[in-house]
């Protein structure tokens, strides 16, 4: 029995000791004494140069590896444009933690000559949970906003409507600089300046530390940076030259836009400052062809006109940081602006007309005039709290508050043709929408274990967002009345509680995270028409749990393999659970479900990475299944009106390979290509009716450039879709190339982008897509949407104090979402 117990203090004693023996230290740049992250730190054996554990440097540019067996080695230290440091002897003694101090890493003038000829520095960057894409790399985006970014990415793709998707499907989260933020991606990202991106990282599987919604993962942006004192200013313009192509619209496009960033960082101060103004106007066309079958009567009614948008933005930004010591951060952030978004489609109907038994019993044209207009007033603020205990833990937490007014009318007038002073019908539905969102999280880092590390958090949200719609009819003598069983009142409130748990570490070679997130949620939706012939409450609560895991093995310096697990949810938003049809244009109502569930999604996952001199290569295999699929369909509302709804239509599972390749033929050439190939499944009914489809899709982001000098550079892209299924239906391919060139002067302080987007020149069916959704014995319509092709912009840049920007500004958390 004494030898056992002394056996185990022995043990417990070796694995004390064990877990204090390693090395500590800091890594800087030795010309401007500035902190480098995502430095690669190696410790090596001398005897056979095998790696003995690695790690990479945090954004204050220190590292730390324990659990170290006793003994000599070397430090092996890269970055991207840095000569490789070498530190030898690295003597490592049990118990003891081994301070290196700063060591400093010096930048390699030869191959910063040669970035700056060719931009061979890689990309992207792979991360055991993530992939992070360099933002400078896609000139096409230059001027714009983080669309024009994100779209060039290899898992991502974009559609004819400017929706975004990650691997096939639209549910994903937006983060700002490792903030989460439940709002539209879409919305989110053309409000953010594309000068202002550093970095896009996207996380397919997240761990339990983030919040669980997202059913494609997560998006962080990361802003620029810098970390040395002094003053930085950017200002960019942006002006769109007349379009090419006509198509017969009322109006002529705008495009134009400017914005800037000011940041003053002096000793623990750091003040930035933005605002940005864009018009973004696009004309096109729409082309449909619509048939119903009622009993015997089939009604066709095709179409042709106009389909544009005016799009214009402008917001102020502000954010206050204070650091007065290494153990506290504090940060103040407030947010507001205005925006708007109208849709035009001034459809001619010309060939309206019924069959019955295969006669004609009618025929007739008309004229539909519809504008829908979208606008969003917010403004909103945040605080920060980030205390750093001596033994590295660290406590963090972070409040903001949204109060957000969503609303606009839509008018839909029914006119003769080609008289169109004779009206069939006239329309008005406009809505307000008030919002109030809180959101409150606190986490704990433990401090590290030879293990790895504890993180532990929890997380409130709540959700207010009323609603008053309210639809009105012109009458025969000429004045609006209101439609009751059209016109409601909406009241949403929603409470999430969420905590977690999490333990992430390096042991030698294998790199790990493995989580839990516990979540409840209370959801209570409230209806009221202004008929007084409804009046419910629908409620929706539950609790779930979120576990993750995340592991990377690193077979040598250039190849490694990971793997990971995640479970989400996509959550359901006021407007998918409206049930008060609202009128989008002549022949389409739409509505929600108020029992609407939410999606729940796994995602399995598992790839390589394979860097080979000053290329790359990666390969992910994936398979995610959603239950609950929330899909839009199609029911007959009357003979010439198409109810659109949104429904949870049974199971959606996507089986896929993701591929990336990174080429640098020559000192000047690089070529950056991506694509995803998945087979997509739907298993369910809706309306009784079975749903069993499933196809083969894929995307392909690719991009080359070429630098003629130090200064010029030539590059073009090209973003393609596949034809792609739906639950009623499918979606045509999408297809837009690029061409960007960029010159810069005065040493980079100012630079000149022109771009030519959606080359065309009437060769190519470029930046248009047909929707088509039909029903058996039902219904069946398809519409291709044309956008305007060979748009011409011109960027202009100017920067002091390149390198120095730290702004960081806080972004809309809820409002987003329902716009």
């Amino acid at each position: 029995m004494k030898t056992a117990q002394l056996l185990l203090l022995n043990l417990l004693f070796f694995n004390c000791v064990y877990a204090q023996t390693g090395i500590n230290g800091t890594l800087k740049d030795a010309k401007e004494n500035t902190p480098i992250e995502y430095g690669s730190i190696g410790l090596f054996s001398p005897a056979d140069s095998s790696l003995i554990n690695g790690s990479v440097t945090a954004p204050d540019g220190t590292f730390e590896l324990k659990g170290v067996k006793p003994g000599d080695y070397y430090l092996s230290i890269q970055f991207m444009g840095y000569k490789k440091l070498i530190v030898t002897p690295v003597n490592i003694s049990r118990g003891k933690l081994l301070n290196l101090g700063t060591l400093f890493i010096s930048p390699d003038e030869q191959l910063l000559e040669m970035v700056e000829v060719s931009g061979s520095r890689f990309t992207t960057m792979h991360k055991v949970d993530r992939q992070v894409f360099e933002s400078s790399e896609f000139l096409s985006g230059k001027g714009g906003n983080g669309i024009d970014l994100i779209r060039n990415l290899p898992s991502v793709t974009i559609n004819a409507e400017g929706e975004l998707s990650v691997r096939g499907t639209t549910g994903f989260v937006v983060m700002l600089n490792g903030k989460p933020i439940q709002s539209d991606p879409s919305i989110i990202l053309s409000q953010l300046p594309a000068n202002a991106i550093k970095n896009i990282e996207v996380v397919t599987a997240p761990s339990a530390k983030y919040d669980p919604e997202g059913k494609a993962g997560i998006i962080n942006i990361t802003t620029e940076k810098g970390a040395t004192d002094g003053t930085y200013i950017q200002v960019n313009t942006r002006i769109g030259l007349p379009s090419i192509q006509d198509y017969d619209n009322k109006e002529k496009p705008q495009r134009y836009g400017a914005d800037f960033t000011i940041n003053h960082k002096k000793d623990e101060w750091d003040l930035s400052f933005g605002a940005s103004y864009l018009r973004n106007d696009i004309n096109g066309r729409r082309e449909g062809e619509v048939y119903t079958i009622i009993d015997d009567k089939t009604t066709f009614f095709p179409s042709d006109g106009e389909r544009g948008f005016d799009e214009e933005s402008y917001s102020g930004r502000f954010t206050l940081g204070f650091v007065p010591d290494e153990k506290n951060n504090f940060s103040l952030g407030f947010y507001g602006g205005i925006r708007s978004k109208d849709r035009t489609a001034d459809i001619i109907y010309y060939d309206n007309h019924a069959l019955v038994n295969e006669e004609r019993v009618y025929t007739m044209q008309y004229y539909n005039e519809n504008l829908r207009i979208r606008t969003s007033d917010f403004a909103l603020g945040s605080f920060d709290y980030v205390h750093t205990f001596d033994n590295k833990a660290s406590l963090s937490t972070s409040f903001l508050y949204e109060y957000t007014m969503l609303g606009g009318p839509t008018t839909n007038r029914n006119l003769g043709y080609p008289n169109t002073s004779f009206i069939y019908q006239d329309e008005y539905n406009t809505n307000d929408n008030p919002l109030n969102g809180i959101r409150w999280q606190t986490d704990y880092k433990a401090k590290p274990q030879t293990w790895g590390t504890l993180e532990v958090g929890y997380q409130f949200r709540s959700l207010n967002h009323k609603g008053d719609f309210v639809y009105e009819r012109k009458s025969s003598e000429g004045e609006f009345e209101l439609v009751p069983e059209f016109s409601s009142n909406v009241d949403l409130k929603r409470l999430i509680h969420s905590a977690y748990g999490q333990v992430n570490g390096i042991q030698g070679k294998w790199n790990y995270t493995a989580g839990l997130r516990l979540e409840y949620m209370d959801r209570s939706l409230h209806l009221q028409d202004k008929g007084n012939t409804v009046d419910s409450t629908y409620t929706y609560d539950f609790l779930k749990p979120y576990p993750s895991a995340n592991i990377q093995y690193s077979a040598n310096e250039d190849l490694y393999f990971k793997a990971a697990y995640s479970r989400r949810v996509e959550r359901t938003t006021t407007f998918k659970m409206n049930p008060f049809p609202e009128r989008e244009h002549s022949e389409t109502l739409e509505q929600g479900d108020p029992t609407l569930l939410p999606e729940f999604i796994d995602l399995v996952e598992a790839g390589m990475v394979q860097d080979f001199g000053e290329n790359s290569f990666y390969a992910t295999a994936y398979y995610r299944n959603v239950k609950n699929l929330v899909n839009r369909v199609n029911t007959i509302y009357n003979d010439t009106i198409l109810n659109r709804i949104y429904s949870n239509v049974g199971t959606g599972r996507s089986l896929g390979l993701e591929l990336g390749l990174e080429l640098n033929p020559t000192a000047k050439w690089k070529v950056f290509a991506g694509g995803n190939l998945y087979q997509y499944q739907i298993n369910g009914q809706f309306n009784e009716r079975p749903i069993d489809t499933s196809a083969w899709v894929y995307s392909i982001n690719a991009n080359t450039s070429y630098a003629f000098t130090s200064t010029f550079s030539l590059q073009w892209s090209l973003n393609y879709l596949s034809k792609k299924i739906t639950a009623q239906g499918e979606d045509s391919r999408f297809i837009s190339p690029n061409l960007v060139a960029k010159k810069s002067f005065f040493g980079d302080r100012f630079s000149a982008t022109l771009q030519w987007l959606n080359m065309d020149m009437g060769l190519l069916p470029t930046n248009e897509q047909r929707i088509t959704t039909w029903r058996e014995g039902e219904f069946y319509t398809t519409t291709n949407y044309v956008l305007e092709v060979d748009m011409f912009m011109l960027n202009l840049s100017y920067t002091i104090n390149p390198g120095r920007n730290k702004s960081r500004f806080v972004k809309s958390e809820f409002g987003d979402k329902e716009f």
